[in-house]
């Protein structure tokens, strides 16, 4: 689960970074504030490829899905990459739970069969 979670935020803290740029041409926008949201978002993102196995993380990985979709108030596209993104989350966390059991039930079974060397 963890490196396929992890892709998807890599790729959301590109896209946030580039939101950022977006969001710097609206005039009523000061730099100080768009990057200071941007980074503390591109910033979670990284923290977040550290934490998504342990206990919350998925859960904080929702919440930054929620509010990039809700960035969309600034940056309208980001209503669909947002949309786009937290699919991509829902794929990474239901199937990355897949391949975890898979590969538990894999080596439990490679362990259970090795002959004893007695």
């Amino acid at each position: 689960m963890r490196t396929l979670c992890s892709s998807t935020l890599i790729g959301e803290f590109f896209v946030i970074g580039f939101a950022g740029l977006v969001a710097m041409k609206d005039p009523d926008l000061s730099m100080t504030t768009v990057w200071t949201v941007s980074g503390i978002a591109m910033f979670l993102c990284l923290v977040l490829c550290g934490l998504v196995t342990r206990p919350g993380g998925v859960a904080f990985g929702w919440a930054l899905q929620i509010a990039l979709i809700a960035s969309g108030f600034i940056v309208p596209t980001m209503y669909f990459l947002g949309a786009i993104f937290a699919a991509l989350w829902w794929a990474s966390v239901h199937y990355g739970r897949k391949v975890d059991e898979a590969k538990a039930r894999f080596a439990a079974q490679a362990s259970s069969s090795t002959p004893d060397a007695a």
